[in-house]
């Protein structure tokens, strides 16, 4: 059955990205009417994503941003679909890199870098990262369900170069380099909303207390990982820059959650700079209210230890 889905469908997501970008964005537009206007997909959990983290935004401001997130949004899927044929010559024309010599200079230090991000603007086209960066570049990924659409897109993926390991082989993988003393860059997308079981640290995002990912941070004083923020803007549709921004270069001499806290503020104005080019579609304040429940469940395992 997942051969027969994937041979009635990857034929046409194939060639619907050989389409010239000015065709993809006219489907976008057709896209975004039926979204916005037909379905309202996700509409109410934009706009309460957006009332929380800009109170101070009039009704018509916020309405205005969670317009033009789905207008982006849906040009994020056709340029997503196009990296599946798009060419080195066309993602360096249209995914540009402001100042890559800021972590190739710690790359010719033999220094390992963990790369982080958010899910702002156009993350799919970070794929080109090994076309601008010396050093080998590693990306997690989510495995898929379906073992053929699983090879195909980590086929597209590590096309220019990046090597692409399963989350849940992470510190695996950068216990294997760090004990063959192999150089290493790790890109980590680090705003996802954790588990409230499996959160360590609690922090406010845009004034909302909610659970935080610690994973880069703790990664990075483990292995002694110099830390870099990537971020991407929006030049004009289908053109993107992106700039590279350094958190620290000595990650064991922060105290626990500092380097956290750091990415956080930065991504915050990063975020406030162009609003609609955040993944705002998923519930990022899901867990604002747990924070209680987690002090008590944190108290009760504590107790059991005891």
């Amino acid at each position: 059955m997942q051969f027969l889905v994937f041979a009635l469908t990857y034929p046409f997501i194939w060639l619907f990205s050989r389409l010239p970008m000015r065709i993809l964005y006219i489907k976008s537009d057709i896209f975004f009417f039926l979204i916005y206007y037909v379905f309202r997909y996700r509409k109410n959990v934009v706009l309460e994503n957006l009332r929380l983290a800009f109170p101070e935004k009039s009704e018509a401001e916020r309405k205005k941003i969670s317009r033009n997130f789905f207008k982006h949004f849906t040009d994020l899927f056709m340029e997503s679909v196009k990296a599946f044929s798009i060419s080195e010559k066309e993602i360096l024309k249209r995914y540009t890199y402001k100042n890559p010599e800021l972590v190739n200079d710690f790359t010719k230090q033999g220094k390992s870098i963990a790369l982080v991000a958010a899910h702002q603007a156009n993350w799919e086209w970070s794929i080109s990262l090994p076309l601008v960066l010396e050093g080998k570049v590693n990306g997690a990924y989510t495995k898929l369900g379906n073992t053929y659409f699983e090879k195909a897109v980590r086929s597209s993926r590590e096309k220019f170069g990046v090597s692409g390991y399963k989350t849940s082989e992470t510190v695996k993988g950068m216990q294997r380099n760090f004990a063959e003393k192999t150089q290493g860059l790790y890109i980590l997308l680090s705003d996802q909303s954790p588990q409230v079981h499996k959160t360590f640290y609690w922090s406010t995002f845009f004034g909302v207390k909610v659970p935080i990912h610690t994973g880069a941070e703790m990664l990075a004083k483990k292995f002694d990982l110099v830390v870099i923020n990537y971020v991407t803007r929006k030049v004009k549709r289908g053109y993107y820059e992106t700039e590279f921004q350094l958190i620290t270069e000595t990650p064991k001499e922060f105290d626990n959650y500092q380097i956290t806290d750091k990415y956080l503020r930065l991504t915050e104005r990063n975020i406030i700079q162009q609003p609609e080019l955040y993944l705002w579609s998923h519930k990022r304040f899901k867990h604002r209210n747990s924070f209680d429940e987690w002090q008590k469940m944190r108290a009760s395992k504590q107790k059991t230890k005891k």
